[in-house]
């Protein structure tokens, strides 16, 4: 792809990310919203279709190219966004804060300005991802494991 085409490609994912998080100023303050947080509001139906919107913006960045490892710290991002999204109340409040697009355009940015550095952020997120990840089914596991031992003790006394 060449040069005008990313410039074509950014531009148009700038516009979403925009529509998105921030298009609405809220008067009197100086946050903004954008239709993400309010399809929010739509109990799963909102947040699903947030995501799929959002999803777009990963499927133009691997057309630009972008590797693997910050696919999935975007992934990671719009993840969030819907999990955290689908609690009553909390989720909401969560939602206008977030901004899962304009995080993800963020990040495109500066992977096209600064491409190996980004590169190895993001390697790096994955990794301590993987490693978080990893630790809590670990955990989990031992919890589990503890409780049906303690269980098991307290049948066969």
């Amino acid at each position: 792809m060449n040069e005008a085409e990313k410039r074509i490609v950014m531009n148009r994912l700038g516009r979403l990310a925009w529509l998105m998080d921030d298009f609405i100023n809220i008067p009197g303050t100086k946050f903004k919203v954008g239709f993400d947080p309010l399809l929010g509001l739509l109990p799963w139906l909102g947040d699903a279709a947030g995501s799929i919107v959002s999803s777009f913006m990963i499927s133009e960045a691997a057309r630009l190219g972008v590797p693997k490892s910050l696919l999935l710290k975007m992934a990671f991002n719009i993840i969030v966004d819907a999990l955290l999204g689908v609690l009553p109340l909390v989720g909401d409040i969560f939602d206008f804060g977030w901004k899962a697009n304009s995080r993800n355009f963020k990040l495109l940015e500066k992977y096209l300005e600064k491409p190996r550095k980004t590169v190895i952020e993001s390697r790096l997120f994955v990794v301590i991802l993987i490693v978080l990840i990893v630790g809590f089914v670990v955990f989990l596991g031992t919890v589990f494991f503890l409780f049906f031992q303690a269980i098991w003790n307290a049948i066969n006394r």
